[in-house]
């Protein structure tokens, strides 16, 4: 089971979304984990770079649009989550 963690680096946070950052980061973390789950449920095969692009989207469906808009995932760890879905289907 992939158990992925979202962790905002805060020296790009502006001081709003540092006093919401353990909230915010609790909601992207939720976000991934369930699109990791659906991802991994329905993966048929596909290759490592299809799962991260499915992951990434399946993530911004689950985010409120405006959290969606400005949710961008260090791709080395997006990978890292597709790899551990192929690796374990």
């Amino acid at each position: 089971m992939v158990e992925p963690h979202v962790t905002l680096d805060p020296s790009t946070l502006n001081p709003v979304e540092e006093k919401l950052r353990a909230p915010l980061e609790d909601q992207l973390t939720s976000a991934l984990k369930a699109a990791a789950d659906r991802v991994g449920d329905d993966y048929a095969g596909e290759p490592v770079e299809e799962v991260a692009s499915e992951l990434l989207d399946e993530t911004r469906a689950g985010l409120h649009p405006d959290i969606a808009e400005g949710f961008v995932p260090d791709q080395r760890e997006l990978r890292r989550v597709a790899e551990a879905i192929v690796r374990e289907n």
